[in-house]
């Protein structure tokens, strides 16, 4: 099956108030170009789940400075003053999630489980109003699964049928959020025919890939 799709058909997913994943940390490894789709097409009260906020007007951080992004779950914001300027100015929502739990709530929303439990946070502002739990004697905090409508992910190499690669800093969030969303399109830097990547080297099979931009603007 072939999954190449061009920009207009990409453009036609997005929709206000929609809740979107990116993979990649501090602008690498980050799906530049289709961010850049997803401000260009307007929308606006947008969720955002991603590892950071990016830097002013880089990959993530193009979603605050447009100011389409209503609420962003990130582990690293210090890079971006104007996002601290926008929640400060009730303009927009920040839940600050430690990068660990941050990385298993994705892989608990794809994997459909109901939760991570978690010591990070306790004792700190991040338990307030969540559910604790107790195993053995100790307690945890419960961190719920984080799912998303589209996941804009970044690969190395992906064939026609969605198989992907990642390299370097591609390998970060880029395969947690690929089975986290009901829609997963990928921007890669090489497309190749079907069957032209080796099984052993294929990090996220292409079953959960939903369609790769074909790079045409």
């Amino acid at each position: 099956m072939n999954k190449l799709v061009g920009r207009s058909e990409i453009m036609k997913l997005f929709h206000d108030n929609m809740t979107i994943m990116c993979g990649g940390f501090a602008n690498r490894g980050s799906a530049a170009k289709l961010i850049d789709m997803a401000v260009e097409s307007g929308v606006q009260g947008m969720y955002i789940i991603s590892n950071d906020s990016g830097d002013p007007d880089l990959t993530v951080g193009r979603f605050i400075r447009s100011g389409q992004a209503k609420k962003i779950t990130a582990s690293h914001v210090g890079m971006n003053p104007e996002l601290g300027e926008s929640v400060l100015a009730g303009k927009m929502e920040l839940e600050l999630s430690p990068q660990g739990t941050l990385a298993e709530r994705i892989r608990c929303g794809g994997a459909g489980l109901g939760g991570v439990l978690v010591t990070t946070g306790m004792g700190t502002i991040i338990e307030e109003g969540k559910q604790k739990v107790e195993v053995n004697g100790q307690t945890y905090l419960l961190e719920t699964p984080l799912t998303a409508e589209i996941a804009l992910v970044k690969a190395h190499k992906a064939d026609v049928m969605g198989n992907l690669v990642y390299k370097g800093t591609q390998r970060n969030f880029n395969p947690l959020v690929a089975m986290a969303a009901k829609t997963v399109i990928v921007e890669a830097d090489e497309i190749v025919p079907a069957g032209a990547l080796d099984m052993d080297e294929i990090h996220t099979p292409g079953v959960f890939v939903s369609m790769i931009w074909n790079g045409e603007e």
